[in-house]
């Protein structure tokens, strides 16, 4: 039977928390493949991100509405279940009884008709009960199913940055992130974008957020007046400043965004080194430097954290390591729940990047350690562990951003940006 929307999102389901992977990188590969219309596609992506941002929320409802564990049931009557009480809950355009009646029909399509009566008779509980979730009575745990993260994630963005910023950070890994591109300065001005209706950011006059959806098939995209990038990441660059007829090295550069963005304000005069370690990531940057005409990039693939006699030295480098991604949750729903310890070899690695990436440095010049976690294991102290094994550097402070230290982690409430850091350290002019 040909998949519709929802059952290709408990397909999606099903790989996500079963083999693991980048839910972004599935679903496009699976609506790519597919012959849904554009309408069931849309579909299928809120209905699979959706589960995935709320499964903890989910789960916890499925045990209360069904007496028995979870883990205990089928995986594909688990998933239908859980898609089936997400539309009933979180999709306001979706009548519950037709929530009831699509998701009892999945059981035939999975071969799971049997399941269909206790499906149907969790859905109606779940109907007579007005769709309320109860809250548990342990402070921890109902944090738990109200934000859909793990207690020991809690516990850890909570120890290390404070009950404030983890309510907004939480609450926000919630909401649709924004759609944000940079204009190609190079080429175009904000009249040429007019058709997007752009909003202007405050804080970069060259950040526009826009409601169109399908960004990558408008003219504007086609012919090269902007690439997509978060506000965070266009603030890495920022930070970093780098000048026209400068030598910049963007060591960790795939896909490419923090280069554009980087070649754009040196205005693509001067040269911009931007490496890689996989080649056919390599070409991403290649290839997105030719739709936006950028011809000051040079692209290598390199590992960034082994020494290269190609590579010369740079006026200002952008250290943007590989992380847990924590910071950009409302992007990347699964990695909530990702076990801490999957993390823990991280910072090791990082601090052999910006090691090695700090060798190309040239006296006077400065570097930018940025990743799109909030954790400290991998930040402050990766940079602090630098900075006390190389007296040479020395932190910038941020001030024009209004923090006064070499560096600062950012969340929602700034800008509304991904959560990320950024340290600004600068090398001594011998």
């Amino acid at each position: 039977m040909k998949d519709n929307a929802r059952s290709a999102a408990v397909r999606l389901l099903l790989r996500t928390f079963g083999d693991g992977g980048y839910s972004n990188i599935m679903l496009d590969r699976t609506l790519a493949a597919s012959d849904l219309s554009p309408e069931e596609k849309r579909l299928c992506t809120t209905l699979y991100y959706g589960v995935t941002e709320r499964y903890l929320t989910l789960q916890y409802a499925l045990r209360h509405l069904s007496g028995r564990p979870t883990e205990k049931l089928d995986p594909e009557v688990r998933f239908i279940l859980l898609l089936g009480l997400y539309q009933m809950k979180y999709c306001d355009g979706i009548p519950a009884r037709a929530a009831v009646n699509e998701t009892v029909e999945l059981c035939g399509m999975f071969r799971k008709k049997s399941a269909s009566g206790f499906v149907n008779a969790v859905l109606r509980r779940f109907q007579r009960e007005k769709m309320e979730i109860p809250v548990p009575e342990d402070p921890l745990l109902a944090q738990e199913v109200k934000w859909s993260v793990p207690s020991a994630l809690i516990r850890k963005v909570t120890d290390e940055q404070g009950a404030d910023f983890a309510e907004v950070f939480f609450e926000n890994s919630l909401l649709p992130p924004p759609t944000v591109i940079r204009l190609n300065t190079v080429k175009a001005t904000a009249e040429d974008i007019a058709a997007l209706h752009p909003v202007q950011s405050k804080l970069l006059p060259e950040a526009f957020v826009t409601d169109v959806t399908n960004i990558a098939g408008t003219p504007e995209f086609k012919a090269g007046l902007f690439h997509v990038q978060d506000t965070a990441s266009q603030l890495c660059c920022a930070i970093l400043d780098p000048q026209p007829g400068e030598t910049v090295l963007d060591v960790c550069a795939a896909p490419g965004g923090k280069s554009f963005t980087l070649a754009e304000r040196m205005q693509d005069k001067g040269t911009l080194f931007a490496c890689d370690l996989h080649a056919h990531r390599v070409k991403l940057i290649e290839q997105g430097a030719k739709r936006l005409g950028l011809t000051c990039i040079k692209t290598a693939a390199q590992d960034a954290s082994v020494r290269s006699d190609t590579l010369p030295m740079a006026d200002r480098i952008l250290c943007d390591v590989p992380c847990s991604g924590l910071g950009v949750l409302r992007r990347k729903p699964e990695i909530r729940y990702k076990s801490l310890d999957d993390f823990a070899r991280l910072p090791e690695v990082q601090y052999r990047i910006l090691e090695t990436a700090a060798g190309y440095l040239r006296p006077g010049g400065t570097l930018v350690y940025s990743t799109c976690t909030v954790s400290k294991d991998e930040n402050e102290a990766v940079v602090e562990r630098f900075l006390k094994a190389h007296p040479e550097f020395h932190p910038v402070p941020l001030t024009e951003y209004g923090f006064p230290e070499g560096w600062a982690t950012f969340s929602p409430a700034f800008e509304n940006c991904d959560g990320f850091f950024a340290a600004r350290l600068q090398k001594e002019d011998m």
